[in-house]
This record gives C-alpha cells, structure tokens and sequence, in this order.
C-alpha cells in the first residue's frame, strides 16, 4: 500500500510527492558507533551497466557531492554489480571487510542481498537503500515514487493514442527486470492506468533490463500480433525503448507507434526530438545522488537533525515498516519540455542533443 500525496500539475505532469510510501524491501535503522569527522568512506555498490545512468551520472554526482560535504576528505569506494546478484553479494562483503563508514545501495536482487544488509549492520555501517528498497535491516532510503514513474508513462501513452483508442486498442508492456522491485512497481502503476481502456496485447518481464532482451521480446510480440495492429509500445526505461525501435524498424514499420520510456539518456532526448520515442519520464538524478549523498554523511556524522530533515517521509517493506525515506519528484518529458527539464537543470547543453544528425528536428521546435 502508498500513502503518497500527490500534486499533479497536468501539462509536464510533473510529480511532487510528499509523505510516505512503500517502494519495496528492507528494515530500520542500525546503531551508528562514534561519529565520523570529514575522512568517511561511502560504499557506493550500483546493479548494472546496462542501464546507462549509473556510471554516467549516478557515480560521478554521489563522488561529487561527498567530496563538497566532506572539504574533499571524503572518498568514494564504488563497484558495479554489473547485473549479477552474486557478484553484489562479494561487492557488498568486500566493503564490510574494507570497514567503509556507510554503504549506498542499490541491490540487483532485493531479497537475495538481505544477508549482508544484516552483516553490515552487525558491524555497525549503516545502508541506505539507493533507487530500489533491498531487504534486510536498511536505515533509511532515497527513490522516486515508482508507481506514480508507471503512471506518467501510461498517462503520456494514452495521451499519444488520443481519445480515438478503446479498448480494441492493443499496446505491448516491455517491463523491466523480474528481480528489480521497482519494475514490478512501475508495472502496477502502468497497469493502473491503462486497466479496462486499453488491451494489453502482449507484456514481457526483460532480464536485466537488457536493451537486446527486449528487441527479442518486442520482435516477439509483432510475430504474434502483427507489425500494423501495435498501436503503442509501453517500454519501462529508454534503453529498452531502443532495442524496441531496433524490432520495429527490422520488421519494415515506418512510421512507429508512440513509445515511452524513463530516465532521459541522451539517446532518448535525441529520439524524442526526431520523434521516434513519444516520451522519457525525466527524473533528476542530481537531487537522488545529491540527496543520497547528504544522507549518507548526515547519518555517520551523527548530524540527527539534518538527517531526519531528509527522511521527511517513510516507505515500508515484507519486514520493516516506517523506514525514514526521501521520495523525488519526476517529469513526464516531450518534444514540449526539454528546454525546462533536462537543459535547465544541465543535464544537458543544446549541442549536446543537436548534432548533425538531428539539427533540422532542433530547429523545428526551437532547441539550438
């Protein structure tokens, strides 16, 4: 259950969340030993590669800001699980064994992390669940609202289907990986939306969320449903909704259904100008590492007040209810919004997204 209020400002769809909600797996919070003065180690343990964020932003933000809040005594030790729950797992012992301050975590597989979250807290260094919630006794956590990340990406669909779509109307779901908490998440707040208005043709659950697995996936469903009869492909993440692009324009389709996706990789700005993918759900990578980061040197500094400040909320999971939580707000992005989205906020310069290939597109809806 979410206990989430909501503002939604209806032309970006932008997202403010407040409160508590439930994103999860995980536990409540580890006794920290003495206090650390600025010379702290941050574990930084990520799940994957194939998702480009991490070691694009995620990584460099969190290094970033720990160096900032510490007068650059402070260090980052970083591993990236590259899609392996037993690789994590090592990852994750290594850094108990290392005697980092703090871990950040961001667990491939939620339950099957569980044993070292406790051993990590046997040994006095709290974890913060980063991006998705793991099992195990987690002292605090910092996400986006998953459901409401499922919500958006549906409501933009049916937006680009326009009010002529019913209920004969078939779409294929290329959701993300089955061992990822979050896609189940942002796979029921999608389900939400779309129930009874649409017909979900075909859904697919892509391991690891591998942009190859759901070309596969995503040539699958045309197999079966027919290349002219998909009028709308519900992609999870933007490097999915590329494996998609590559299905679709292999099979001879031309002129390609609306088609969504999450995180606003480069690759996706670039084709939601050229109008290739409908949408990306924009969400700001610099306040979840910034803020994950503050949470972090807050906690083993014992700075309680500033960090209590940053857990306003509280998510809950299988075995631990009330963890002191951040949730992020997100954006619905489009041809529309780029330059208030992901330019405002420097994710990106204008030349960055209007390269040779798409100045003419740029031009045409006032991005140079």
């Amino acid at each position: 259950m979410r206990h989430i209020a909501i503002a939604v400002a209806a032309p970006t769809l932008a997202l403010s969340l407040t409160a508590c909600g439930t994103f999860g797996g995980a536990g409540s919070g580890a006794e920290v030993g003495p206090t650390k003065g600025n010379d702290v180690t941050v574990g930084l343990l990520l799940p994957d590669t194939s998702t480009s964020r991490y070691d694009r932003f995620d990584y460099p933000i969190v290094k970033n800001k720990v160096a900032e809040l510490t007068h650059h005594q402070g260090k980052v030790e970083y591993a990236n699980a590259e899609a392996s729950a037993d690789k994590q797992y090592a990852q994750m012992q290594q850094m108990i064994d290392d005697k980092v301050d703090v871990i950040l975590l961001d667990a491939v597989d939620s339950h099957a992390i569980a044993y070292e979250v406790k051993k990590a807290k046997a040994a006095g260094i709290p974890v913060i669940a980063y991006d998705r919630l793991a099992e195990g006794p987690i002292d605090a956590a910092i996400s986006f609202d998953n459901e409401l990340v499922g919500e958006v990406q549906a409501r933009s669909l049916l937006q680009a289907l326009g009010p002529g779509a019913g209920a004969s109307t078939k779409i294929v779901m290329i959701n993300g990986s089955p061992l990822d908490p979050n896609a189940k998440q942002f796979k029921e707040g999608a389900l939400s939306q779309l129930g009874g208005t649409v017909t979900v043709a075909k859904s697919y659950d892509t391991a690891d969320w591998d942009p190859k697995f759901a070309q596969t996936n995503m040539t699958d469903a045309i197999n079966a449903i027919g290349k002219n009869n998909i009028a709308g492909v519900l992609s999870a993440n933007d490097d999915m909704a590329g494996g998609v692009i590559k299905a679709l324009r292999a099979a001879g389709v031309t002129k390609l259904p609306p088609i969504t996706g999450q995180d606003a990789t480069l690759d996706a700005v670039q084709r939601i100008v050229s109008g290739e993918q409908y949408m990306s759900v924009y969400k700001s990578y610099a306040a979840e590492a910034e803020g994950a980061a503050e949470m972090a040197i807050a906690k083993v500094q014992g700075k309680d007040i500033e960090f209590d400040a940053l857990t306003q909320g509280s998510v809950s999971s299988p075995t631990n209810k009330d963890i002191p939580s951040q949730l992020v707000p997100v954006v619905a992005l489009t041809k529309d919004n780029i330059k208030d989205t992901v330019i405002a906020d420097g994710l990106y310069k204008p030349s960055d997204i209007c390269t040779v290939k798409y100045k003419s597109e740029c031009a045409a809806i006032g991005l140079e």
